[in-house]
């Protein structure tokens, strides 16, 4: 039998990436004149990758951006980004050690995020986790990306792991919607981005540390199906 797949979200679930995701936002929308956003505003912001976070920013000052605007500021976001990568994101406490824990215990590893993929991957290598990864998949991977279930099933299909015997571990709706639509279990992390009390989003389970996330949780959740 294939082995089960535990699939993450990234920002705001694997690595605490708000303070360069601000900074390059703030870098980008600065071309425009805009005053910059702060860490209040970002789960109003982040969720669907950057093309939407750049024109949610622009919303937030009482503009609307036009469409042929949007590519050289996408463009001026990604640079920036790529360019001071990794910056001040961090892996979430007790991340690191419950990657080797759960690999160890036999578990395929997968990361499904809105980010777009050329963003995600070097991050994740930068930041040492990337090996940890069966496979990464961003929010332009694929035709369709969270909360729509095919997102979530292609990155675990990709990751070699079975849809049927997976969970799913994120911080926002997008990341237990995606679960829902896709019939997989899913586990909440309060210390994200998300705009929503963590309680309120019909997760399975909610841990508050990833020294919860253990083995033993994870095979109770798949023989609960």
């Amino acid at each position: 039998m294939t082995a089960a797949t535990i699939v993450f979200d990234l920002d705001g679930t694997l690595v605490n990436t708000a303070p360069d995701l601000i900074a390059s936002l703030n870098y980008t929308i600065a071309a425009a004149g805009l005053a910059p956003v702060t860490y209040d505003d970002l789960t109003h912001l982040v969720g669907q990758g950057a093309k939407v976070m750049i024109e949610r920013a622009f919303a937030l000052r009482g503009i609307i951006l036009a469409p042929q605007a949007l590519p050289p500021m996408l463009s001026r976001f990604v640079d920036h980004y790529l360019e001071t990568m990794p910056g001040d994101s961090t892996p979430f406490p007790g991340l690191p050690e419950a990657l080797v824990r759960l690999a160890d215990s036999g578990f395929i590893l997968a990361v499904c995020t809105n980010k777009l993929e050329n963003l995600a991957v070097p991050l994740m290598d930068k930041l040492g986790l990337a090996g940890h990864f069966a496979a990464i998949t961003g929010g332009d991977t694929f035709a369709m990306r969270k909360p729509a279930a095919g997102h979530l099933i292609g990155t675990i299909e990709r990751a070699g792991g079975d849809p049927g015997y997976a969970i799913m571990v994120g911080d926002s709706d997008n990341d237990i919607l995606a679960a829902r639509n896709a019939g997989i279990p899913s586990i909440a992390v309060p210390f994200g981005y998300s705009g929503e009390p963590i309680e309120s989003l019909g997760a399975d389970r909610i841990i508050h540390h990833f020294d919860e996330l253990t083995a033993e949780l994870v095979r109770e959740m798949l023989e609960a199906r």
